[in-house]
């Protein structure tokens, strides 16, 4: 029997005012899988994962994480759902009236299920932070960050709880490149060393790629993958006015002549050393 798939979208539809977002879109994402979803603005990318992780009900369709249907679950079942997945919002999403060791440990307080005790709070927090290398950071308040430093401290509490999808909302929108890439490789770093799953919307076809062709290996560096056969198992979603145009291998995607799918394609391979780690 066939493991049952970690997300799962049966043409799940929804508009606002009449606009629709998402049309008849379906798709699923394996454990272990990375899922890179792309599309013009307002193609759909956020809206649907907001709609992933229960932020937004779809008009029609079914909806399925774990196995479970939740496409109408009450928002006390999602509260309990959402202890399972980590999720980086745009800008970090960060509270900025809380301090860095307050806005990571956020998830272990506050979600039931996790169930960590208090004296086990601040060292998994200092992991999670070390993790993104901003241990230093904890009575700080993100106002005194840079948006670069605000996004990996956003990752490290994506992480905090060990979670087993990962959801990524434009993780890279706003940032210089050097910084971008430096996001990127703790993203990989992230799926790499705690086997998560991983749907990430991005505007920047050079963060699928090097989602799709690196590793973070035992050297603690990004290396490109493939050499072994140990190709990370990655897809790339394309949305267009909210409908799925292509969900494919980056491979397809590249070979696409479609005037749509090649905005988005850049041939250049990423160069790992160059990605801060």
């Amino acid at each position: 029997m066939s493991e049952p798939a970690i997300l799962a979208f049966e043409r799940v539809s929804l508009s606002f005012d009449d606009q629709p977002a998402l049309r008849d879109v379906s798709f699923s994402v394996l454990k272990g899988e990375s899922l890179v979803v792309m599309g013009a603005a307002g193609s759909g990318k956020t809206v649907l994962l907001k709609v992933a992780l229960g932020l937004l009900r779809p008009d029609s369709g079914r909806l399925t994480l774990f196995g479970a249907d939740v496409t109408h679950f009450s928002e006390e079942e999602w509260f309990d759902m959402r202890a399972k997945i980590g999720v980086l919002f745009q800008e970090g999403g960060l509270f900025d009236s809380l301090t860095i060791e307050e806005n990571v440990a956020y998830p272990l307080r506050n979600q039931r299920l996790l169930q960590v005790p208090e004296d086990q709070v601040l060292p998994r927090v200092e992991e999670s932070l070390s993790f993104v290398e901003l241990g230093h950071t904890l009575e700080k308040y993100p106002s005194e960050l840079s948006g670069g430093m605000r996004r990996r401290v956003g990752i490290a509490r994506a992480v905090v709880s060990n979670p087993a999808l990962l959801l990524y909302d434009s993780p890279t929108a706003g940032l210089d490149p050097i910084t971008a890439n430096t996001i990127m490789a703790l993203i990989v770093k992230g799926r790499d060393l705690y086997s998560n799953t991983t749907v990430m919307a991005t505007h920047r076809y050079q963060d699928g790629q090097i989602l799709s062709s690196c590793h973070y290996d035992a050297a603690a560096t990004l290396r490109p993958a493939g050499r072994n056969g140990d190709s990370p198992r990655t897809r790339f979603l394309v949305l267009r006015d909210g409908r799925v145009v292509f969900d494919g291998p980056q491979a397809e995607l590249e070979a696409s002549r479609d005037a749509y799918l090649r905005k988005f394609v850049r041939h250049e391979p990423p160069r790992p050393g160059a990605m801060g780690f």
